[in-house]
């Protein structure tokens, strides 16, 4: 009832779509030319300059190849990928899930709400697009290093480590989303323009590999500060999740014990999410300082009628009395006729026009890493072990110790904990009910439209008829 009593409100007011400003980032003059070229070419379509990146004078001078490194982190963040912004996962996931209400008039996002989505949907293409590119321009940092006579073996191990994590990651993220993908290595635009897709389990040995040697090259890389650049540690803590993914048990926990063992849960709750949390393994900072999140100018609502998104009554349900989480990660804004509430994700509080940079978008933390551990415990039936890192969470959320003791009741616990507290976080709840088998059971008493082929995703429309060797197409579209 108060879901239609929402919908019937919101038909009386057209919700207008917020502009986003195009920012620049401060290369070199070189550099500028090079990404103005590579970004004018569909990575599918043309052959890319030949090859501007791939030259003695990029791959003679560090700081060329770290101002390479800075454009993909640049465009992660800033440009409309899956990573970030309105069109990120965690929005758009997000309601394809059950983690968001949305009340926008966007035909895409529409489609990806209502779970009638086609294989012509501009969003899924412009993920797929902008993931290769990026993956692309990792592949021509590798390559370019490799060749390198100039760089130092120091240099060398961490630029290459760095954009094997890139490769890596952005792979996860589309096999989660397109189920079988190609796995791009080569700069080589024709043996890229007919690409095969490899099945999940082959693309996450990929991924795996890549990984396993990222973490080699970072081994004696020493970053500090702001951990905005990829680490060792940032590579296990991926290599955590790609191996709980595919239930390598022992795995899975070896990797969440070292990240374990390096750091500290923030105490205070209402502070994980400030750029100098302890907690945090990797953050996107922002392109343009001094700024703060799209998270927070994504989700806060200042004014109802207004807002696209806001939490579901499912989410907000799942939330046990006395979470601080609810208390200190949730806000509500209620319209001026005082007839409707809306409740929103509050993780990042610092509104994007702050006058200084309070937040950075957190991409891994160590919160994850508990109850990526407990679950590989669970598996592994160490259950009082899966217990005591489920209750470093709950504990530090303000509940009691959990009363789950078996393996089936600690499982259920260790998902509905990544339920409340990885909530709005890159699709993390998607993934979770996928992975789990709980996609169609629980969304199908949501989404009307639910078939059990959504738990994939369309392969685009137009990269079907560019690339005749992506066929078949996901079942159901």
């Amino acid at each position: 009832m108060k879901q239609i009593q929402k919908t019937m409100f919101f038909k009386k007011y057209r919700i207008h779509d917020l502009i986003y400003r195009c920012h620049t980032v401060k290369l070199s003059t070189l550099f500028s030319l090079i990404i103005g070229l590579n970004s004018c070419s569909d990575f599918v379509e043309v052959e890319p300059p030949k090859n501007l990146l791939i030259s003695e004078t990029v791959f003679s001078d560090p700081a060329t190849v770290e101002s390479a490194l800075a454009n993909i982190f640049y465009k992660i963040r800033e440009q409309g990928s899956m990573l970030s912004g309105r069109s990120g996962l965690t929005t758009l996931m997000g309601i394809y899930s059950d983690e968001l209400d949305y009340y926008g008039f966007d035909t895409n996002n529409s489609e990806l709400f209502h779970h009638n989505v086609t294989a012509s949907n501009a969003v899924l293409l412009s993920w797929w697009n902008r993931a290769y590119n990026l993956i692309y321009a990792a592949n021509d940092i590798i390559t370019g290093v490799e060749i390198s006579n100039e760089l130092s073996a120091e240099n060398k191990a961490r630029y290459k480590g760095q954009a094997l994590f890139i490769r890596a990651y952005i792979h996860s993220l589309l096999a989660s989303l397109y189920g079988n993908i190609p796995y791009i290595t080569s700069t080589n635009y024709l043996e890229n323009n007919s690409v095969n897709r490899l099945s999940v389990a082959e693309v996450y040995k990929y991924i795996i590999s890549d990984l396993t040697t990222a973490v080699d090259l970072l081994e004696n890389v020493n970053i500090t500060g702001e951990r905005v650049l990829p680490s060792q540690d940032v590579a296990l803590a991926l290599l955590s999740r790609i191996y709980l993914y595919v239930e390598n048990w022992e795995m899975a926990e070896s990797m969440a014990t070292q990240l374990i063992g390096k750091y500290n849960l923030e105490s205070n709750i209402s502070k994980v999410f400030l750029k100098e949390s302890p907690e945090t393994i990797w953050q996107l900072k922002p392109g343009d300082s001094p700024k703060n999140t799209h998270e927070a100018n994504q989700f806060i609502i200042q004014v109802v009628p207004g807002q696209q998104f806001a939490l579901t009554d499912s989410l907000l349900n799942a939330f046990e009395p006395g979470d601080l989480r609810f208390s200190n990660w949730i806000d509500s804004a209620t319209s001026i006729d005082g007839t409707i509430t809306l409740k929103y994700a509050y993780k990042y509080k610092a509104y994007i026009t702050e006058s200084q940079s309070l937040e950075y978008s957190i991409v891994f933390r160590l919160a994850e890493q508990y109850l990526i551990r407990a679950e590989a415990r669970v598996h592994l039936e160490d259950l009082s072990g899966a217990q005591k890192d489920l209750n470093m969470i709950r504990n530090r959320a303000g509940l009691s110790n959990t009363t789950a003791n078996s393996m089936n009741n600690l499982l259920k616990a260790i998902f509905q904990e990544r339920r409340v507290e990885l909530f709005a976080e890159h699709s993390q709840r998607w993934f979770d009910l996928k992975r789990s088998g709980n996609a169609g059971p629980i969304l199908s008493l949501m989404k009307p439209n639910w078939q059990e082929t959504d738990v994939l995703l369309p392969i685009p429309e137009s990269e079907l008829v560019i690339n005749p060797n992506l066929l078949p197409q996901n079942l159901g579209y």
